[in-house]
């Protein structure tokens, strides 16, 4: 009987060292993926956000935001970094991107430089996911382990990214937690994920709806965003204005205690305290920037772990915005 199990074990032992070697679909992120392969990649990217972070603020929120988009559309596999060609028809005119997904250019330098030390090792996707964390830490927010070890798509889907794979401003709390759901995050992951906004901006035509016409906002906060957006369409619709009116440029949880004073400035913000049973998490929040902070980080981890390329799927892209020929 005892070794019957141990030529067992050694069989299932083996195969599972052939399946690994092969490059199969059960290899596993981690956070030391690039530990012997590439130990300076978190130093490259961090030395790229950090210095265009300090030169425009909102770039942090810009950057973070990428993974969000990327993540959503048929996961996390750098996807919406690449540009339309005659045979490809990208994500970055999606109506959730089109002017409005930005940073790309952040991308390549940063690509381009982990190139220079790490050749064909770091995936786009991974680049995408150390941004995020080095934004965040950039404007004075929280640290998590990010897991990596993605490979990059050969593909992308504008009709996806297009439909409803994104949350929008104009979503109820119904719409928002299907679109979560929907990717396996949880109602608590969406709220402590949506705090982002607290570094985030928008455009005119995203809120307009909201501070001319609903009824659960400070009266006086919507008086000073209508003086930036106008309530005739196509007038200011270029113009920004902060999420978070208070404290904009630094990752914390005024964002929060915004939504308790009915000063969310899109729908879907609102929508997290607005007499549901995401109230209280959001009253929460709002007293505990720490509980905030450890649920952040780890649903931006469970973020980073929607639907990867792994082992033999995808490719090493050596431009980001172009498949390998």
């Amino acid at each position: 009987m005892a070794s019957s199990m141990t030529i067992s074990f050694r069989l299932f032992s083996f195969t599972l060292i052939i399946m690994i070697l092969m490059g199969t679909s059960l290899a596993q992120l981690t956070p030391n993926f690039y530990l012997r392969s590439c130990p300076q990649v978190f130093e490259v990217v961090g030395s790229v956000v950090w210095t265009v972070v300090s030169m425009e603020r909102r770039m942090g929120a810009s950057l973070l935001r990428l993974q969000f988009h990327d993540c959503f559309v048929n996961g996390c596999d750098a996807s919406i970094l690449l540009d339309d060609t005659p045979t490809l028809e990208g994500e970055k005119t999606a109506a959730p991107n089109i002017n409005s997904a930005r940073g790309f250019e952040v991308i390549d330098i940063i690509k381009s430089n982990v190139e220079k030390v790490c050749p064909g090792v770091v995936s786009c996707a991974d680049i995408i996911a150390i941004t995020a964390l080095e934004s965040v830490l950039a404007l004075g927010g929280p640290r998590w382990k990010v897991k990596l070890g993605r490979r990059d798509s050969l593909s992308a889907s504008f009709s996806a990214a297009n439909g409803s794979a994104i949350p929008l401003p104009t979503f109820s709390l119904k719409n928002l937690i299907s679109t979560f759901q929907a990717v396996g995050l949880s109602a608590h992951d969406m709220v402590a994920l949506t705090g982002a906004h607290t570094i985030g901006k928008a455009h005119c035509p995203s809120f307009r709806s909201r501070i001319y016409n609903e009824i659960n906002i400070d009266p006086l906060f919507a008086s000073i965003m209508q003086l930036n957006c106008p309530q005739s369409s196509g007038f200011g619709d270029n113009n920004l204005a902060p999420i978070d009116l208070k404290t904009p440029n630094y990752f914390d949880n005024s964002y929060y205690k915004n939504l308790v004073k009915q000063k969310g400035l899109l729908h879907s913000d609102q929508e997290f305290y607005s007499g549901g049973f995401t109230d209280s998490l959001v009253e929460h929040y709002s007293k505990n920037p720490l509980s905030f902070e450890k649920d952040f980080a780890a649903a931006m981890i469970k973020m980073g772990d929607i639907s990867p390329l792994t082992g033999d799927h995808g490719e090493i892209r050596k431009n980001c915005r172009v498949i390998n020929s």
